[in-house]
């Protein structure tokens, strides 16, 4: 039988996890800003884990899809950039998006808005701190403090913008054009499964698809090495296109081992996300990526995931278990309860979708 120490009595030794910390916490901003910060509140380190180990040097470049190739009129470049789409979600599950028309005006904007946000009096950002995943406009620190054994060392705010449109000043110019972006490519998504073009465009009603604005900030850490500004995790939903200020961090995982990830001025990074796995029934995954922070600059990430509808419930396509003779890999799950699942506990490689994947 498990025993209880004595009310008051302190641990023996150091443990590795953390009660949870209180609902209110300092942000890393911040903590970030204390005068004479040499090092880091234990609650901020990360014990070591395989995904510590070192970073690839591999030469490999990140595909690149030229946007302007797939929305093509000419069959033949259509075809071909399908081609490539599929290619890289196959075997990297992130790519580079480039030529757009998305201006770059536009993207410079956005992260300076975000900046300006983030330089708000913390009283000022904290009244906008939802208490539920599905609030439309949320401040915070950490991935989820109020269960986060662990803290991140990163403040966000997620803002709903579709179907529904939300936002403390109103720039929506921005994610419209992003979303015509992401349909299209989750378009030459669909073709590259073998599927229709529309095919998930129409069973998972992306005309009312969620998408929000999930903005970053890791300001500088004097102990970058203990530190995370997110640990190794893959995303919801099914696209998510990334902007960023000119300040590496971001690292994914490629045959086994972590490459970095360097920012490509006026280019969306993309990676599908779990949802795109559960409808492909594995045939593409949705990567593990991870933030590490540095002790010299600010970095500021905009990520923008786009989902189904918050009521659709996502299933392997049809075509790819009947006609192919697999059986299906995962569970049917509506999109809205895989959120609140995932995003309601900690931040923990794919073990979301790891509930819902069917045995062997």
């Amino acid at each position: 039988m498990a025993t209880t120490a004595p009310t008051g009595s302190p641990p023996s030794q150091p443990s590795l996890t953390h009660p949870p910390p209180p609902r209110k916490l300092t942000t890393v901003k911040a903590l970030s800003e204390s005068p004479g910060l040499s090092s880091i509140p234990s609650i901020y380190t990360f014990p070591k884990q395989p995904y510590h180990e070192p970073v690839s040097d591999t030469k490999e470049p990140i595909p690149t899809i030229d946007f302007s190739l797939l929305a093509s009129s000419h069959p033949d470049e259509r075809s071909e950039t399908i081609r490539e789409l599929g290619k890289a979600c196959r075997d990297w599950g992130f790519f580079m998006v480039t030529n757009h028309g998305v201006p770059e005006r536009m993207m410079k904007a956005i992260i300076e808005a975000c900046r300006e946000f983030f330089e708000l009096p913390e009283e000022e950002k904290r009244g906008i701190s939802g208490k539920h995943v599905l609030d439309p406009i949320r401040f915070g620190t950490s991935f989820n403090e109020s269960v986060d054994e662990i803290l991140c060392w990163r403040d966000y705010v997620k803002i709903f913008q579709h179907p529904e449109f939300h936002s403390p000043n109103k720039p929506p110019s921005f994610t419209k054009r992003v979303r015509l972006v992401a349909r299209e490519i989750i378009r030459g998504i669909s073709e590259s499964l073998g599927l229709e073009k529309d095919y998930i465009d129409e069973t998972l009603n992306l005309e009312n698809g969620l998408q929000l604005i999930a903005a970053n900030l890791y300001p500088p850490c004097p102990r970058p090495e203990l530190a995370m500004g997110l640990p190794p995790h893959s995303d919801h939903g099914l696209l998510t296109l990334l902007i960023q200020n000119q300040i590496g961090g971001l690292q994914v995982q490629h045959k086994g081992k972590w490459v970095n990830i360097d920012p490509i001025p006026n280019s969306f990074l993309a990676n599908i996300g779990d949802h795109i796995e559960i409808l492909s029934n594995g045939k593409y995954k949705s990567v593990l990526h991870r933030a590490v922070v540095n002790n010299r600059d600010v970095r500021i990430s905009i990520a923008v995931p786009h989902g189904p509808a918050l009521d659709a419930i996502v299933s392997p396509a049809s075509k790819l278990v009947e006609n192919l003779g697999n059986p299906p890999a995962y569970g049917a799950m509506k999109y809205k309860e895989y959120l609140e699942l995932q995003q309601g506990t900690m931040l923990n490689g794919k073990s979301c979708l790891e509930r819902i994947r069917n045995g062997d």
